[in-house]
């Protein structure tokens, strides 16, 4: 399959500080990707990279077949952007808005109406053609500036964390509209800190400190990180259940989940060594119970080890 998104080597550096630090993957044309990490990461500046706003320092990238470093026009012309904070102009209705974006993006009068028409129901906006983008709920603003990001049919999409502050029922409609969209042939590279929309994506990469510390499929990072059983303990005293985990060496990884644990066993140790290890401790356990892991148990493991080989 073609890739719609080639990175090799790419590296950023303010000043003495590089922000991307030598990442390199692929994006199939078609697919949904999930770029993920924390705040400083590095994700928004790969971003920035990868829709020619950014001059890279070293390595390369094509997006849409463009040169990132020698046609930063060119990749401006091939792909859709939405932005984290709503970008759109307030004073405006849905079909101005609309109208607009589509005159700065060149299209013709006639295709303007067309795009905008099909545009809005694609995203559900038919019927509010008159409502002020001030007017619309979160969800639907999320929308609207989809909507624009989309009316001259680009070949990448570029989308920065586009459900925050979405309501559960409006984040599904939105994965709904990525899926159509995917469906017919456009790529989607998502940022996301909701690790449980990451689960909809064909492939994640997770960058901590500027680089890539895991990739994969959902499922392929689950299994890869937890060979072993991974145990959900409710308890009276988790911070003191979380030390006497970690000072096990049986015990892999152990973070808080809220008032719960999560703790990842070795291979070929039974879940009972919980039990056990908490008894010894005077710790008054409430359950203990095998669970699957997510991609927020995979996000803390890897962070954990990167961290850990980061050390001197």
């Amino acid at each position: 399959m073609a890739s719609a998104i080639e990175v090799r080597d790419l590296c950023k550096s303010f000043g003495a500080f590089r922000a991307v630090d030598g990442i390199s993957f692929s994006v199939p044309q078609g697919t949904v990707f999930g770029l993920l990490g924390a705040n400083g990461a590095g994700k928004s500046t790969t971003i920035r990279m990868l829709c020619g706003l950014l001059a890279p320092s070293s390595g390369m990238a094509r997006v849409a077949g463009c040169d990132i470093a020698k046609d930063p026009e060119g990749v401006k012309r091939s792909i859709g952007y939405m932005s984290q904070k709503f970008s759109l102009y307030e004073d405006l209705t849905v079909i101005e808005n609309l109208r607009f974006f589509a005159g700065l993006y060149g299209l013709a009068p006639r295709r303007i109406e067309t795009e905008a028409g099909e545009i809005m129901s694609l995203t559900g906006l038919a019927g509010r053609e008159a409502s002020l983008a001030a007017e619309l709920s979160a969800g639907y603003r999320q929308r609207l500036a989809l909507g624009c990001a989309l009316l001259h049919s680009p070949r990448v999409l570029f989308l920065d964390e586009p459900t925050a502050g979405v309501d559960p029922a409006a984040r599904r409609v939105f994965w709904d509209i990525i899926y159509r969209l995917a469906d017919s042939g456009s790529t989607v590279l998502i940022t996301t800190h909701y690790l449980d929309e990451a689960e909809y994506c064909g492939t994640v990469t997770l960058m901590h400190a500027g680089r890539i510390v895991a990739a994969g499929s959902p499922g392929q990072l689950k299994r890869e990180r937890f060979p072993g059983r991974l145990v959900e303990v409710e308890c009276d005293n988790p911070e003191a259940a979380l030390a006497a985990l970690k000072a096990d060496p049986r015990i892999e990884e152990a973070a808080l989940f809220g008032t719960r644990l999560h703790a990842a066993i070795a291979p070929g140790a039974g879940e009972l060594i919980v039990e056990g290890i908490l008894a010894s401790r005077g710790v008054g356990l409430s359950r203990a119970e095998s669970i699957l892991p997510s991609l927020e148990d995979v996000f803390i493991r890897v962070i954990s080890e990167s961290e850990k080989e980061d050390r001197p």
